[in-house]
């Protein structure tokens, strides 16, 4: 029997994985066994922190809500602005409350004013 030569799919396999790996260091980006091992903890890492990404620019968010509230006096609180948001059934997200504390502190007066009336 003749030789059967192989490896046309594996090759276009592993090229396609290495190509994924081209920036990773060391063996990292050379061992092909290495290489899936980095490709999986790569993929987890970035689903894992893709959550994770959300929680901590929401947390932003409210720290400067919340900066920026606490300015105009000392008994009203983020919490109390956004309880207060919700009864008056206005849609203001925290992103774009965010936003106008850092570049209009003087809207985000006006908002909490009316607000509290």
């Amino acid at each position: 029997m003749t030789r059967i030569r192989r490896g046309y799919i594996a090759r276009r396999r592993r090229t396609k994985i290495r190509l994924f790996a081209s920036s990773f260091r060391g063996a990292h980006s050379r061992l092909t066994r290495t290489i899936t091992q980095q490709k999986i903890k790569a993929l987890v890492s970035a689903h894992r922190d893709r959550g994770r990404q959300k929680r901590n620019f929401r947390r932003l968010w409210i720290t400067r809500i919340n900066a920026g509230i606490r300015e105009r006096g000392i008994y009203y609180s983020y919490s109390r602005l956004i309880h207060d948001l919700y009864k008056r059934q206005l849609l203001l997200n925290r992103k774009i409350l965010a936003q106008i504390a850092i570049s209009n502190r003087n809207c985000l007066y006006m908002i909490s004013n009316e607000i509290i009336k």
